[in-house]
């Protein structure tokens, strides 16, 4: 289950259409339309919507907004100004980590978004529990309608989704082993002394100690580690050949 977004008097179909592929970008497919300008259905919509389809397949058309929230238990509503209600405002990630718990215990959440020209009015607002204000720049806080639906979908997925924050894309590789490193140290060192590279003589252990050290700071992977030895392989035959 997932939160209804509800596109409150839309002005554009073509924004309708976006929101759909934002809220399926991020596993969201429940939308409700209230009074969209253009009618519905609406093809520009469809033609933005660019794979989404089935979110405006889904979609039900409401005449007012209490009929679209007939069903709701919890209301967030997206707002960028001030308001003269009292209101609980939240951040789209706390909004949506909030949201998760009441869908847990079983309630249906929806999330109000406004038309595209001046966003929701105060009628709109009064039917909500709670606001939800993202953090823009206060000197330009318009949000178009679909960017908007993409902010808080992303916090949706990141509350209710296990996210993986950072990943390393292997490649066709792994990680070289202890063992690996070890003898690709020695591979250097060997040839770095048959050059004489470790002079002066004194110098020589913390000059390998640091070398050790470099290779211990760089996370390896098998392919890098035969890369390094069929260089210096390389670089050897053609000394060799000079």
């Amino acid at each position: 289950m997932t939160p209804t977004f509800v596109l409150t008097r839309p002005q554009m179909g073509e924004n309708i259409g976006a929101a759909a592929r934002a809220m399926l970008n991020f596993g969201v497919d429940r939308m409700r339309i209230v009074a969209p300008r253009d009618g519905w259905p609406n093809p520009a919509a469809v033609a933005l919507a660019s794979g989404a389809g089935r979110v405006l397949d889904g979609a039900s058309v409401h005449d007012d907004l209490a009929g679209a929230l007939v069903d709701c238990t919890y209301v967030y509503a997206t707002t960028a100004r001030q308001r003269d209600l009292t209101k609980e405002v939240l951040s789209p990630e706390a909004a949506m980590r909030d949201a998760a718990a009441r869908m847990a215990a079983g309630g249906h959440v929806a999330v109000l978004f406004g038309p595209e020209r001046a966003g929701l009015e105060n009628d709109d607002i009064a039917q909500a529990n709670a606001l939800i204000s993202v953090p823009v720049n206060p000197e330009f806080p318009s949000l178009n309608l679909a960017q908007c639906v993409l902010l808080v979908g992303y916090e949706w997925m990141r509350a209710s989704a296990q996210v993986t924050d950072r990943m390393v894309e292997m490649a066709g590789t792994q990680w070289a082993t202890g063992d690996e490193v070890e003898h690709l140290a020695r591979h250097f060192e060997e040839r770095l002394d048959a050059a004489g590279f470790f002079f002066p003589e004194h110098k020589a252990a913390s000059m390998r100690t640091n070398l050790r050290n470099m290779w211990s700071r760089m996370p390896l992977t098998r392919a890098d580690v035969q890369t390094l030895h069929g260089m210096l392989r390389q670089m050897v035959r053609w000394a060799r050949r000079g």
